[in-house]
């Protein structure tokens, strides 16, 4: 038998925050320039002439612009009262959650509630719940430091990504698709947020490795992958992004079909979609 088109509009409500082609233009030039700036280090050949290196500096400026750039252009015309009201909602309980999981080696609990809200609501929503997600969980733990912004861009790409999805794959393979989704972006922030403090860390000597794992300013681009490759698997892949990937798992795998179901029934009752002429849910 099949389903008549407003159950299955009920099962996948419209995203909570659509995504114009303006929206759109602006998300892919802030990822590019997002992502150019955790790579230049990379890419640059330093100036032996030049004094200091201003790159740095510039960008610990330039990224909270960018990323602020990208949220007003998001909720310009695009956050009604009711998406407004879930994201302040789901961004207290996530910057909750984070602080619930502080000093345990890879115990994040901020991403999986990150995954299933951008899976539910639509990938600018995941956007922008990402940004606000730890910028409060940071205000909450006195985790506010020059780290801050590069740590709310990659959460904003999580929930984006979970935006991005498949929208068509419902039930199991739904949450098999999400755990996957899960694993790849814990060790997806941990190897970026490595790559945004690794090139100014002097002096980096491992336990078992023989030499120094610094950064090494204007040597081979593979030279100094392999050394950044080295240094994140021997500092974080075993233990915090593992953690990270191990918890994500596990909370969408027994959290994941709930919060999920009821992620969009609140979607449905605030109407994101056109859904005026759907007939009254009882309670």
């Amino acid at each position: 038998m099949t389903a008549s088109p407003m159950t299955q509009q009920q099962i996948a409500p419209s995203p909570a925050m659509r995504l114009r082609s303006r929206s759109t233009l602006v998300l892919t030039l802030a990822t590019v320039a997002g992502l150019m700036m955790f790579v230049w280090p990379l890419l640059l050949v330093p100036d032996p002439a030049a004094a200091e290196v201003a790159p740095p500096f510039l960008f610990l400026a330039l990224l909270p612009v960018l990323v602020l750039v990208v949220l007003v252009e998001l909720t310009e015309g695009g956050m009604d009262a009711k998406t407004l009201a879930m994201l302040g909602v789901l961004t207290a309980i996530n910057a909750a959650l984070r602080s619930l999981g502080a000093g345990l080696a890879g115990v994040e609990l901020v991403f999986f509630l990150l995954v299933l809200s951008g899976r539910a609501f639509g990938a600018g929503f995941g956007f922008v719940l990402g940004c606000t997600s730890l910028f409060a969980s940071a205000l909450l733990t006195s985790g506010v430091g020059p780290w801050l912004p590069y740590q709310m861009l990659c959460a904003a790409w999580i929930g984006l990504g979970a935006g991005l999805l498949p929208r068509n794959v419902k039930g199991r393979p739904e949450i098999a698709m999400l755990v996957l989704y899960g694993i790849f972006c814990a060790y997806a922030f941990g190897l970026l947020m490595n790559l945004s403090s690794w090139p100014y860390a002097l002096g980096i000597e491992v336990p078992g490795h023989t030499g120094s794992l610094s950064f090494v300013p204007g040597a081979p681009l593979l030279e100094n992958l392999h050394r950044f490759g080295i240094y994140t698997l021997l500092t974080s892949t075993g233990g915090w992004d593992t953690g990270r990937a191990i918890t994500n798992s596990v909370a969408i795998v027994v959290l994941g079909p709930a919060i999920l179901a009821t992620l969009r029934r609140a979607g449905r009752r605030a109407s994101y979609g056109p859904v005026s002429s759907a007939p009254h849910e009882p309670r």
